[in-house]
Formats: C-alpha cells, structure tokens, sequence
C-alpha cells in the first residue's frame, strides 16, 4: 500500500470533522518569518501532516517515497509561509487576528543583516519606554541578538521566563537597556484624521476581524467632523504586514458598487473562490488614493489591487511586497497545535498574481518623498507635517478624481 493510501486509511475517522475546522489568512508577514522549523515528529505526526500536505497543499508534491528519514527533505521543498505552528504561535496567530496581541509592542524588519525595529504599537510598553522607530536590537535579556534573525528574537520573546523583558538597542552611537513588561495589547488597526478641502486621512496598520468596523466607523466620524460627504480618501497602506482574507474583502467592498474584489485557485475545490462586490459604495464615488511601499503586504495588496483594477483608487508610492499566497490554519493532533500550509494563490480582478512582483503604483513616489510624508507627521496634524508634500497629496486626489471621469 503506497503512502498515500496508507495515510488516507489512518484518517478517514477525522478526516471531515477536520476539513469543517479550517480558518483562511494571509499571512502578516512582518511579525514572524514563516519558515518550517525543525521538529521533532512522531510517525503518527508525519502521517498526518503528509496527508494534509497531498490533499491541500497548493502545488502537487510526490509523497509516494516519504518516510521518517526523508521528511525534513519534503518540508524544505514548502513555500516560506508553510510552516508548524506550536500551541503558543497558534494562539498568537489568534490573537492577532482578533486584534489582540501580547508582547511588548515592536514591529521589526531584518535590515543589513540587523534586526531593526520600524515602529512601536500605541500605548504598548515599547512606545511608552520610549523605543523608536530606527533603532537596532542588540540584546534581549542580556542575550546577544545582533548576528541573529527575526525568528530567532521572536522565540527568545515568547519563550522569556519571566513578564519583565530586558531589551537592550543601539540608536546612534550609543546602547540603551530598557525593562519592559509583556502584556496584551489591543491592536487599533485604524486612524484617521480630516485634512483640509474636506478630505480624509486613514491609516490601516492591519488586517484583524475588527478593521472593517473600525474602518466603517472612522469613515462615519470624518464625514461627521466635515459636515457633509468627503471630498476625497488617502489610504495609507505603507509597513501594513496583512491580516485575514476576509477583512480585505470587506474593506474593499466599502468602495466598490460592482466588480471582482479577488479570486483564489488551488488543488482543493474550497481553494477556488471567486470574490464579487456588492452594490453601495462607502464615499458615493469620491476619488481614493492608496498609499503602499515594498512593505504593503498580502492583505493590504488585495485592498491595493482591487481598487487599482476596478479604477476605483489611484495607487501610490513604490510597488509592493509581492505576497500572492493564502494560508489555512489546519489542526493537528488533538487541534491545540496547528499546520500553516499555502493552499491557494490569489488573483486580483484583471487576473494578476502578485507572488513574488507587488503591486506596481500608478505613480511612483521616491522613498525620500515618501519619508517626508511619514504617518506620524500626517497624523500629528497639517502644522506640523510639510505643506508641499500635503499639497502633493491634494494633487493625487486631483488625479485620481479625473481617473474616475475617465473611466
């Protein structure tokens, strides 16, 4: 009896109440890099994930001649975002999702080899120790970390013994060491502030179960404060990781009466979903412009690419991260532990994929325009914030709203 077939035999008895249990993402790629790591399995482990693997993964792979001694040859021959998720990285994927997260409230990129930190969550201990965008991580509780990876300072931070973090950064020519306790904190994953002419201002930092409320409601509040309907959108999508499929679908749908939104396709028949807007458009046909950088990411490239493709938004800035891949959360074992596997590539409307090119802006921006337009001096209000580069987005607006005539 070939593999195969042996695994079919060993799971048929769980095999439906699994399949009903599957929960769709794309994957925050700025938090964690989705490698598969290297795991001690039982043979029972391996027959289970082998089968998961044959059904759903979204490229055929020849499993007839796996065994124990060549799994690990088959798990590096998954993408980057298929990985094994332990119960405390399943309940972080969770909690993220739900826009909950507990830590102390940095986002990090790996930059010439470093681990730097990009920005600190609001109100989290990062931000309140005074941590800042820029600096380096050089030591977490008094371990070194600057010849380390992303996926090595993660797991130092979920695996640290006790509640207070000593996390030591270099910024400039000098080191601090800052205590900083893990707690939860709530991730606000939308702001927003009115500009001048009547237009408004959004940030998406995210993509949880929550945004596309908190979108809806920061929409109502600007409309509010204006006194009548916006005059146009920025959307500002720069350093926004992604979130979950249906909260990019959703938020698309605000801005869009008619249309595909996105398409999925995979080996399995519930891979292949084809996304269509409904009728009722959020801002009534008011221009929209999209702000995205190289690290706008999954999520937030659908949002990009679907407002791109139904020229309903002008897109700005430098082209994307290029993640065109779903993930399904598929329980293992007893369901407290977790495979993330790729079980689907999207398309956006035109019938783009993505993977690996980004979404390509309307107009390019240079990273040092895109600098001096940074989310904290929009948000810190217009006096503060360059009047030519907040005059250069009125201008976006400007085009985008001939886009739309055009079109």
């Amino acid at each position: 009896m070939s593999i195969v077939n042996r695994i079919k035999h060993a799971f048929t008895r769980t095999y439906h109440a699994w399949a009903l249990l599957f929960s769709v993402l794309l994957c925050l790629i700025l938090i964690t890099p989705s490698t598969f790591a290297k795991q001690q399995f039982s043979q029972e482990q391996v027959e289970e994930i082998l089968f998961h693997i044959h059904a759903y993964y979204v490229e055929d792979l020849p499993l007839s001649h796996i065994d124990n001694s060549n799994f690990e040859q088959l798990l590096s021959q998954l993408d980057p975002y298929s990985k094994y998720l332990s119960e405390t990285e399943l309940e972080a994927i969770f909690s993220a999702a739900n826009g909950r997260y507990t830590g102390i409230g940095i986002e990090v990129e790996e930059i010439a080899n470093r681990v730097v930190i990009i920005n600190t969550l609001p109100g989290s201990p990062a931000d309140i120790a005074g941590i800042e965008g820029g600096d380096k991580l050089v030591a977490i509780n008094h371990q070194d970390v600057t010849d380390k990876d992303i996926a090595y300072v993660s797991k130092l931070l979920q695996k640290a013994e006790f509640s207070i973090i000593q996390v030591t950064v270099e910024r400039k020519t000098r080191q601090l060491t800052l205590a900083l306790r893990r707690q939860e904190i709530n991730l606000e994953s939308v702001t927003s502030l009115l500009l001048h002419n009547g237009n408004g201002y959004l940030s998406l930092n995210g993509f949880n179960n929550n945004s596309y409320h908190d979108v809806a409601r920061h929409l109502n509040k600007l409309r509010i404060e204006n006194g009548e309907p916006l005059a146009g959108l920025i959307i500002d999508l720069r350093d926004n990781p992604g979130g979950t499929l249906t909260s990019a679908v959703a938020i698309s749908d605000l801005f869009l009466d008619a249309g595909t939104i996105v398409s999925t396709q995979g080996r399995f028949y519930d891979a292949n979903q084809h996304f269509s807007a409904q009728q009722g458009d959020i801002l009534n046909g008011a221009p929209v412009v999209i702000m995205i950088n190289e690290n706008s990411a999954s999520a937030a490239e659908i949002l990009a690419g679907a407002l791109q493709d139904n020229r309903r938004a002008l897109v700005v800035g430098t082209p994307s991260f290029g993640k065109g891949s779903v993930q399904s959360l598929i329980p293992v074992g007893n369901g407290t532990t977790a495979l993330k596997l790729t079980t689907a590539r999207y398309y956006t409307p035109s019938g783009r994929s993505i993977e690996g090119i980004g979404i390509e802006p309307d107009i390019i921006l240079t990273k040092q325009v895109l600098s001096h337009l940074s989310k904290s001096a929009i948000m810190a209000g217009e006096q503060t914030a360059k009047k030519e580069q907040l005059a250069r987005l009125d201008s976006h607006l400007t085009d985008a709203r001939k886009l739309l005539k055009k079109h």
